[in-house]
């Protein structure tokens, strides 16, 4: 079976590949630089709001919570303006991903459909050996009235291991 990835439409397409979480993390922060910028500038008014209120600094503890919900603002601005600005791109990426998904499956069903044809090749060859086998079997048995059941059992012979069980089993029959 061939490693070759399957065709597609996005081969010739750079921008839709298999990522990894850090490629995800750094595409999505080049994306849309605003949104950390908005959660690192929450998180700062908090902290000097905490240390503020350490302080006992009421009036600077009450500018950075006011701080915060700007922050927090436009970090929700950031976020929806991006939501809205890469929209497109978005949708893009869940249809690779739902090609990449599909293809992996069709890879599996036919690694699945590859293993049963070889099973099949199996089972149909090991029918026909012991078939052969008992046909083997029948002949001797005509021959055991006139030669004796040692004759039978050294006219068979095993073809290979599997075929030993089938074999005693013949023989159990011709020693009766």
């Amino acid at each position: 079976m061939s490693r070759e990835p399957v065709p597609s439409s996005f081969d010739d397409n750079f921008q839709f590949t298999e990522e990894t979480g850090v490629q995800k993390f750094t595409r999505r922060l080049k994306e849309e630089p605003l949104v950390p910028l908005g959660c690192a500038a929450t998180c700062y008014a908090l902290y000097r709001a905490y240390r503020s209120m350490k302080s006992g600094d009421s009036v600077e503890m009450n500018r950075m919570f006011r701080a915060r919900i700007y922050a927090q603002a436009f970090t929700l601005v950031a976020l929806v303006a991006g939501g809205m600005y890469f929209k497109s791109e978005r949708q893009q990426r869940r249809e690779f991903e739902k090609a990449v998904e599909d293809r992996k499956k069709q890879e599996k069903r036919d690694a699945w459909l590859h293993e049963l044809e070889v099973r099949d090749k199996e089972d149909r060859a090991w029918r026909e050996r012991h078939a052969a086998i008992e046909a083997a079997a029948k002949e001797a048995g005509k021959h055991v009235s006139r030669d004796g059941p040692d004759a039978a059992r050294s006219a068979i012979e095993p073809a290979d291991q599997k075929s030993v069980g089938v074999l005693d089993a013949v023989r159990a029959l011709v020693g009766k």
